[in-house]
């Protein structure tokens, strides 16, 4: 065959392999992602073990010379042979052709951090893990214990009482522990206010530093330097030798003096957290708090009381939990609710799912519920109607949600759902995803208590 010959042949054979790939392309729907590299496009094309063999434009035109056969199939040659740009316009190009980095999801705020007070000792440290698995495991990052308000010994922190708090926080990066801690000895022995005016007016002027200062260094020792401080809690009220009435003046010195003395302790990072009890008590909370560069949370303990109290009015009464959370915006200060729980008004559920609401909305810093009778729903079994609430509010929660998908889907029903009871203490969910959980219609749940 004439040289002229086979080069006709050869571009007819290509020309009718690229028309049937297309054809065969088009047939297919728009589905089919093909990708068309036009011969500007700036990347060499997929590299094909083939491609060699075609070498027709550099064959030398020599009268006699023996060319060998050329493949049928040169299908994968359409790129490199210049027809095929003719049918590209019926072929429209995938958006895909350039591909943009992937985009991150958006930052989704965390939910807050939550725990609960069930004993200041290590055994405090072991119900953690069980109250989690009542809740159906969910993520209690705040662990809340306080130190004994008998002597000055106590308020130092005996090594052997925090050590198992401090492991407890050592385990996770993301734990919390809340201290609280009593500024004056003898903190609950009913001190008359006459004796509580001096010794405000004493640890104004430094003459318990020291203590202080030992129980910084020993946290710092301890593992625990970011503590959560709870100095003096409650000191609006009449409860506490530590209280405030006596003299606001002297007893915002003193706090300013102990903060001043732990700060001073290398390696510390501790956060004071200056919490009143919700309303007005003997005086108002406002008068007592000694500044800004010392504080950095604002908390309140709020408990349901007094009787008849409803809890629009908790929230809206002068210095309640409406003024709380405004005065820590005006100040620029995260809030908190160390205490909190049931009281006055028994096993009251609508106390309970107005107050979780709440801080669902609010978003302190941290909550920590005292789970104890009578305030409690996990350990107090007075109260099971409330204890039914915080179950199922809470049950399941983890502490950070996943990213919010781009398209809102059906929810599936979850435990907290109105109406729907939480399972019970020994019956172990599944999780076996939203979709199966949606036809199912809930979680399922395995009991382990023999055949029942």
């Amino acid at each position: 065959m004439a040289p002229e010959q086979r080069r006709t042949r050869v571009r007819r054979l290509a020309l009718g392999a690229a028309v049937a790939v297309v054809s065969a392309t088009l047939a297919c729907g728009p589905a089919v992602g093909v990708e068309v590299v036009r011969a500007t496009d700036p990347r060499p094309p997929a590299p094909s073990p083939v491609v060699p063999e075609v070498t027709v434009p550099a064959v030398p035109e020599v009268p006699g010379a023996t060319v060998p056969p050329v493949p049928q199939a040169p299908a994968v040659t359409v790129p490199a042979v210049p027809p095929v740009p003719v049918i590209t316009p019926s072929v429209p190009t995938p958006p895909a052709v350039v591909r943009p980095p992937m985009a991150m999801p958006a930052p989704v705020a965390q939910l807050p951090a939550f725990g609960a007070f069930l004993s200041s000792d290590a055994g405090g440290v072991a119900r953690l893990p069980q109250l989690s698995h009542w809740l159906g495991g969910a993520d209690l990052r705040v662990g809340h214990t306080y130190l004994p308000g008998d002597s000055w010994a106590d308020i130092e922190g005996a090594p052997g009482f925090l050590q198992a708090w401090a492991r407890w926080r050592g385990e996770r990066p993301d734990r919390m522990l809340v201290l609280n801690v009593p500024l004056q000895e003898h903190n609950e022995a009913g001190v008359p206010d006459a004796e509580v005016a001096r010794l405000l007016r004493q640890g104004a002027a430094g003459a318990f530093d020291h203590h202080f200062r030992v129980l910084a260094e020993r946290l710092v020792r301890l593992g625990v330097p970011d503590t959560v401080l709870v100095l003096g809690w409650e000191m609006n009220g009449a409860t506490y030798t530590h209280r405030c009435g006596p003299d606001p003046e002297a007893w915002k010195k003193y706090w300013n003096r102990i903060v001043t003395a732990m700060r001073s302790v290398p390696g510390q990072r501790f956060r004071f957290d200056f919490t009143p009890s919700r309303g007005l008590d003997a005086v108002p909370w406002t008068q007592c708090y000694p500044g800004d560069d010392t504080v950095d949370i604002v908390g309140m303990d709020s408990y349901d009381q007094p009787a008849g109290i409803s809890f629009e009015q908790q929230v809206n009464e002068p210095f309640g939990l409406r003024a709380h959370v405004e005065f820590a915006k005006a100040h620029g200060k995260p809030f908190s609710y160390p205490e909190w729980g049931l009281f006055r008004n028994g096993d009251n559920a609508e106390y309970m799912r107005h107050m979780l609401a709440w801080m669902d909305e609010h978003r302190p810093l941290y909550n920590t519920l005292s789970d104890y009778c009578p305030h409690g729903v996990w350990q107090c079994p007075a109260n099971p109607r409330a204890s039914h609430v915080y179950r199922s509010f809470l049950f399941g929660r983890a502490d950070r949600p996943a990213p919010v998908p781009t398209t809102t889907p059906t929810p599936a029903p979850r435990p907290d759902t109105p109406g729907t009871p939480p399972p019970p203490a020994n019956c172990t969910t599944l999780n076996l995803g939203s979709w199966v959980e949606h036809w199912l219609g809930g979680r399922l749940c395995v009991r382990f208590d023999g055949w029942s």
